[in-house]
């Protein structure tokens, strides 16, 4: 049977592997997946720790909110990583040094 100690490692591996891919990745597109992943792990926690709220399942709404701005978030970051790449032509965050209008 699967316990709650199999999902917090799952989660644990899942956050890892995001962070990892934040602060090594020179690619803004590579950051935004990572970032996705370490929101995956708060999800996943959330859901893993529901199964004890029998009553209420908050854990479960809460997962449904977070779910809803992950991909309003994603969105956003996503048009804003297009603009920058028809300004720069790069999307390489550590090339883009200036802001102009």
């Amino acid at each position: 049977m699967i316990g709650l100690t199999d999902f917090l490692i799952v989660s644990a591996a899942l956050f890892c592997i995001g962070m990892y891919m934040i602060v090594s990745k020179r690619n803004a597109i590579q950051i935004l997946i990572g970032i996705e992943l370490m929101l995956n792990a708060a999800i996943l926690n959330l859901v893993a720790f529901s199964k004890y709220d029998k009553i209420n399942n908050t854990g479960q709404v809460f997962a449904l909110f977070a779910i809803v701005l992950a991909a309003a978030t994603t969105a956003v970051a996503l048009a804003i990583i297009l603009n920058v790449y028809r300004q720069y032509k790069t999307i390489d965050p550590g090339e883009i040094n200036k802001l102009r209008d």
